[in-house]
């Protein structure tokens, strides 16, 4: 089953991924909707809209030549269940199940550990008490190396155990502190400041991102894109790469997207008002890549 999944890489060419419908995180369930401000969500859900959104996601991940398989449905999912990169972080060697430093999302990691066993997928070790994790604060800058953001969500336990269960796998976990930003409550990860496109190029949020972490991307060699500032509010600089210089970005965020277009890139879209604005995560968020080329 080693050809169903591997990790270690941010770019390569994205084959096989994960997803989970709206529908099948409950939005459409009154419970569960009903509890969007405690979420962090902007405004009760439109489960419709966003269900419609995330069929055109899922129909750009499938022209980029992707499998799309699906988280199932779970009574125990909130509405974050559709942010699937969160839970689980892909390696070489099977999967690390995140302890989300938001308390709702940890069933999601338990629904992940059902997916990977059933999927064949062995489970390469699990965060536990006191260590938080959430995989939107890890970045794959080459196959030795993952920069995992400090903050609300990834706490220094959990890296700590990061570091331990990837270091016998030769890999080096080196830590980005995260600025306070909106605050404990916000959804600020890593990757909502900085996504790699390919294997010379960030996208980046740049005065948000510590003077440490800039000095270095510019040590590897990365040329930095800056999103447009404009654009911050609407998730610009949280862009999905597909392979090939081929991205996915949302529609709303058409001057970042002119600027990686003039950078050479080929930009695909889909509009992410109610899916991704709504609930702060973009379309690296809606996917839990399982297997790049």
């Amino acid at each position: 089953m080693a050809d169903h999944y591997n990790g270690h890489s941010m770019v390569g060419e994205l084959q096989r991924v994960l997803v989970c419908s709206p529908r099948f995180a409950g939005w459409d369930t009154a419970d569960r909707a009903r509890r969007w401000r405690e979420l962090g969500f902007h405004h009760a859900p439109a489960c419709d809209k966003a269900q419609t959104e995330h069929k055109q996601l899922c129909s750009q991940l499938a022209a980029a030549g992707a499998k799309v398989v699906y988280l199932p449905a779970s009574s125990e999912l909130s509405l974050d269940a559709v942010y699937t990169h969160d839970p689980s972080l892909m390696t070489d060697e099977g999967v690390i199940l995140m302890r989300p430093g938001k308390c709702n999302r940890q069933a999601e990691a338990r629904a992940h550990s059902e997916f990977c066993r059933g999927s064949g997928i062995p489970i390469l070790g699990e965060i536990q008490v006191p260590g938080t994790t959430e995989a939107g604060d890890m970045v794959w800058l080459d196959g030795k190396t993952l920069l995992v953001g400090h903050g609300y969500r990834t706490n220094a336990a959990g890296i700590e155990q990061m570091r331990s269960l990837l270091a016998p796998r030769g890999v080096a976990v080196i830590t980005a502190p995260l600025p306070h930003g909106p605050g404990p409550s916000a959804c600020l990860h890593l990757m909502s400041l900085m996504s790699l496109l390919d294997a010379q190029t960030c996208l980046v949020d740049l005065p948000w991102l510590a003077v440490e972490t800039v000095e270095l991307l510019h040590a590897r060699g990365y040329q930095l894109i800056e999103i447009d500032p404009s654009e911050r509010d609407t998730l610009a600089c949280n862009v999905l790469s597909l392979g090939r210089r081929r991205l996915l970005a949302l529609h709303e965020n058409s001057k970042t997207n002119q600027r990686l277009r003039n950078a050479g890139f080929d930009v695909r879209t889909f509009p992410g008002t109610e899916l991704c604005i709504n609930g702060s995560g973009g379309p690296t968020c809606l996917t839990r890549p399982l297997l790049r080329n």
